[in-house]
């Protein structure tokens, strides 16, 4: 089992925009320092509390600063995006950083789609309809003439090989870089879709037990029909975990509602119970409400404690929700620097070891 990072982030609006983004890249680079394996990094185009407007940007920005990470988008929302241009900007980073890229996709959140004048169009099927225009454009010799329900592309008039022009840049990785989709619902037909396809998936932060276990069996399922092993290695679960030298502060540091977690959690809370999604949040489906409250929330979804107690909770998890290849950590905002940065060096060091130990 593999260590990642995952930070979408989320920050307190009345932070500097300066200082959270130099805070996240620095969270990134100490991963790469310790040893994680991967960094995925979320976008959002109109949130202040979320605030990196491109993931593919920001992973650019840490070419060169981070050596041996892996880098995720988690995720690119195509919906956002004409598949020519995601494409492109894909297959540049990709380059920069020497094939070290995951592509996480998927449709967007609503804000954005508002934003951008998109609310009424299925974009789970754009989505997917997109990601299929870049799958041509990378495999595909110019003159490029792909057409859909929602885009079109062609470099017919403008096509002039011997300068380039009509040509587009493929990626390091060949054919294209790993794909993975994020997911929420236990009922989504991505995990699905993604083991079907031999693609990759990641669990968010903020759902509860039977969710993640229905997506790794959903996914194991979609593997199997395409005739795929059952290997659920390429599952990913992403949790908001902190680590202390001593219970006292892990508990203290984690469970407090006005602390980082505690801002996290209300955050992720109030955008799901606008559209009635608070149900995710729960460890079994017929959980009562009670065990929904903010407090509750970062009890039961936040894995804290000591080393020790830590690698105890997390093999606890992954007995439970079933076999996954990769935790992913979730960065969140640095409430105490000194603290937040001593738990992912603890994570690394010391938590890891026990956990490696326990799991082939």
């Amino acid at each position: 089992m593999k260590l990642g990072f995952f930070i979408q982030p989320v920050h307190p609006p009345s932070r500097s925009y300066i200082d959270v983004l130099r805070e996240d890249r620095e969270a990134v680079v100490l991963a790469d320092r310790l040893g994680y394996q991967e960094a995925f990094i979320g976008e959002h185009l109109v949130d202040t509390a979320e605030t990196i407007t491109s993931c593919l940007a920001f992973i650019a920005n840490l070419a060169d600063a981070c050596p041996s990470i892996t880098f995720g988008t988690g995720v690119l929302p195509l919906a956002n995006y004409h598949p020519a241009m995601a494409a492109a900007q894909v297959a540049m980073v990709d380059h920069l950083v020497k094939g070290r890229l995951i592509l996480g996709v998927g449709p967007g959140v609503s804000g954005d789609a508002e934003a951008l004048g998109d609310s009424t169009s299925d974009r789970k099927r754009k989505t997917q309809e997109a990601l299929d225009h870049m799958c041509r454009i990378w495999s595909e010799e110019a003159p490029y003439q792909i057409e859909g329900e929602f885009y079109r592309m062609t470099t017919e008039r403008s096509l002039d090989r011997t300068i380039g022009v009509g040509v587009a840049v493929r990626p390091f990785q060949t054919p294209h870089p790993p794909i993975a989709i994020t997911s929420m619902r236990p009922d989504s037909l991505g995990p699905r879709t993604a083991g079907a396809r031999g693609w990759t998936g990641i669990s968010a932060t903020y759902v509860g037990a039977y969710v993640v276990r229905s997506q790794i069996q959903s996914y194991i399922e979609g593997r199997q029909s395409a005739g795929l092993s059952t290997d659920s290695s390429g599952w990913r679960v992403a949790r908001s975990v902190f680590v202390a030298d001593d219970e006292a502060t892990a508990r203290r540091y984690a469970h407090r509602e006005d602390g980082a977690h505690g801002f996290y959690f209300h955050t992720m809370r109030t955008k799901l119970a606008k559209f009635g999604g608070l149900d995710l949040m729960r460890d079994y489906a017929d959980q009562p409400d009670s065990e929904l409250s903010l407090k509750r929330c970062i009890e039961r979804l936040v894995i804290a404690g000591t080393p020790e107690t830590v690698a105890e909770q997390i093999l606890a998890l992954r007995s439970d929700v079933g076999e996954f290849g990769t935790l992913l950590c979730t960065g969140h905002d640095w409430t105490d620097p000194s603290l937040a940065k001593r738990s992912m060096e603890l994570m690394a060091k010391e938590v890891w070891p026990q956990i490696a130990t326990q799991v082939a």
